[in-house]
Formats: structure tokens, C-alpha cells, sequence
């Protein structure tokens, strides 16, 4: 009798091992990316976010290359997290707590005020254009041409990206700065 209970007991226990182990490759496959068309191009599902087109458009007179421009969408207010940094600095030193935010830097703190969703960069093309994937939420949008004497910055307030596809304009009449460099 106590050996038909000892092969029970060590069947199911090879049941229960076999089970665990699909269990855990099943919770990593699902968390994959997922090849929705089958050519592999990249999905843009909610899980994988949506494509933004910038385009853009300098004024008339402009002759710096627009290659040069780049971009970066941020999940957060960069000002407002500027403004906390500084404030907790502030706090710290008049506190004399020399043991909180020892070696933080601004940059440190704005990647652990952005959690998962971290900033996307690039470069524009010749045409003026790029592209990026980018989760969808509401997102802070700040570009730069640089070159020769003119300097335009843009910061848009915080757009909403969702859906497929999303087309956001860069114009003289939206940007930020323009300074001239002499």
C-alpha cells in the first residue's frame, strides 16, 4: 500500500512541475511583442504605440540644414520637474540633510519622474520629417534647429498621441524661442 501511495504522490508532483513550467514560459511569452501583420513590421496596436509624424516647417528665410533639427517627446512637464528638482534641492540644503539626493542629477530625477515611459529622440530628415513610436498618453514635445545664426526651439503643450497615426506641425508659429547667435 505505501507504494502505490509513494507513485501517486510522485506523479503528481511531476504534474504540478510540468504545470509550473508551462506556466512560466506562457507569462513570458505574452509578454513578447507581437508581429500583428506577419511581415514584421512593427504593430502599432495600444501595446506598442502609436506613429507620430513630425513635420517641419521652417519660415522662409531660414538656412540652416534641417537634418540638424532633432526631437524628444517626454511623458512628463521637463519645466515642472525642473522647478521640483530645484525646490527639493533647496529643501535639502536648507534642511542640511546632506543624505538625501546625494549625487542626484536633474537628468537622474527626471528619468525616476518618468517611470516606464521614458523620452523618444530623434533627427529630422532633409525633408523635414521623422517619425517615432510612441506610447500612447499625453506627451510634452520639444524640438530644436540649430545652426548658423538662427536658433528655433519648440514646446508644445502636452498632446495627447493615440490611435494609429498621429501628424504633429513644427511652424515658425508655434515654436518657443528664436534666438540668434552671434
Amino acid at each position: 500500500m505505501r507504494g502505490f501511495i509513494h507513485t501517486i504522490a510522485i506523479a503528481a508532483l511531476r504534474a504540478v512541475l510540468l504545470l509550473a513550467l508551462f506556466g512560466a514560459g506562457w507569462n513570458i511569452y505574452r509578454r513578447l511583442p507581437h508581429d500583428n501583420h506577419g511581415n514584421g513590421s512593427e504593430a502599432t496596436n495600444e501595446s506598442s504605440g502609436t506613429t507620430v509624424r513630425l513635420i517641419l516647417r521652417p519660415s522662409a528665410n531660414n538656412v540652416v540644414p534641417i537634418e540638424t533639427a532633432t526631437f524628444r517627446f517626454y511623458s512628463v512637464d521637463v519645466i515642472e520637474a525642473q522647478r521640483k528638482f530645484e525646490a527639493q534641492r533647496k529643501e535639502a540644503q536648507r534642511n542640511l540633510d546632506s543624505r538625501r539626493r546625494v549625487g542626484m542629477r536633474f537628468d537622474d530625477f527626471l528619468v525616476q519622474q518618468m517611470g516606464k515611459r521614458q523620452p523618444v529622440a530623434g533627427q529630422f530628415d532633409e525633408r523635414g520629417e521623422a517619425t517615432a513610436s510612441v506610447l500612447p498618453g499625453k506627451w510634452w514635445v520639444h524640438a530644436e534647429l540649430k545652426g548658423g545664426q538662427q536658433n528655433i526651439s519648440w514646446r508644445l503643450p502636452p498632446v495627447n498621441i493615440s490611435g494609429r497615426e498621429r501628424v504633429i506641425e513644427l511652424t515658425p508659429e508655434n515654436s518657443y524661442t528664436r534666438a540668434k547667435s552671434f
